[in-house]
């Protein structure tokens, strides 16, 4: 069942509805990136809930339903336990909140490194349920066949190259890639493979800073770096990790908040108004009218 449907603004928690605005398109994102230079970087979240969606749409060109929704959502150990089940139900959620941003969707582990065909079948359950305006998929050179077969088919693919979270157990770890010469030719040549297959453009994750510039410098399509370079076409980071929802992140996170902490502050308050049965007050319950 699609679960593609309209906030219901009249009933729903998530009002008022943001005003909506023109959507930024896959070929307008491509087309920030000019004669191999992009003037305004790209800037990119993840988004798991609408209301999410809501908050980070006015500030970002694109949203990303990233599968690190199995960690911070669920609790899971890595992202290689995430259904296209759940790919849909939240890709459909930050679709349904947000106006301006493109969405890109995650491809979950296991849903398209069969064949090509078993990706467009998930690409294609992925956009029909939730709307977004791609699909984003791990992997350099051994995916161009994929993402050249999803691009004929009007299926727009962000690549994601570098440290790829799905391929952990291969890699060995979450260490930073592109240290030996070796790795480094790897990850331009992924790249320049991604691209030529039809690729609208690529993530780089966890790479030394000289291999981000390098291949930021050598590609025509946007380069999106996180724990990469300044000097990517465009950053993104898990929102939940930015804003200092868990003690725990990257070295490459930098926290600009610490929801964490407040929110225990208001909870811990919340109790013990419970408790000493200050609260609800007048202003919080029903009254006989007089």
């Amino acid at each position: 069942m699609s679960t593609t449907f309209q906030i219901d603004t009249a009933t729903s928690r998530a009002t008022p509805t943001p005003q909506p605005m023109k959507r930024l398109t896959v070929p307008k994102i491509q087309n920030r990136k000019a004669d191999g230079e992009t003037k305004e970087p790209l800037v990119m979240l993840t988004a798991y809930t609408a209301r999410q969606a809501q908050l980070l749409d006015e500030h970002c060109d694109l949203l990303l339903v990233g599968d690190s929704l199995g960690q911070v959502i669920y609790g899971l150990p890595s992202t290689l336990q995430v259904t296209l089940d759940m790919m849909c139900a939240h890709g459909a959620a930050v679709v349904r909140g947000s106006y301006h941003s493109v969405v890109v969707v995650d491809m979950p582990f296991g849903a398209y490194e069969g064949s090509p065909q078993q990706a467009f079948e998930s690409a294609s359950r992925i956009m029909a349920e939730t709307g977004c305006a791609a699909v984003k998929l791990e992997g350099g050179e051994a995916m161009a066949e994929t993402i050249s077969f999803l691009s004929q088919r009007g299926i727009p693919v962000m690549a994601h190259i570098g440290l790829t979270p799905q391929a952990v157990n291969a890699l060995g770890g979450y260490g930073a890639r592109g240290r030996s010469q070796e790795e480094h030719a790897k990850i331009i040549s992924d790249g320049k493979a991604v691209q030529a297959a039809g690729a609208f453009a690529v993530v780089v994750e966890g790479v030394v800073e000289p291999i981000a510039v390098s291949l930021t410098q050598s590609l025509d399509i946007p380069v999106i770096g996180i724990g990469a370079s300044a000097q990517c076409d465009g950053q993104v980071l898990v929102v939940d990790d930015m804003l200092g929802m868990f003690e725990r992140v990257p070295r490459f996170v930098k926290k600009y908040g610490n929801l964490a902490e407040e929110i225990t502050d208001k909870v811990q308050q919340y109790a013990s108004e419970v408790r000493a049965r200050s609260f609800p007050t007048e202003d919080q319950t029903y009254q006989p009218k007089s």
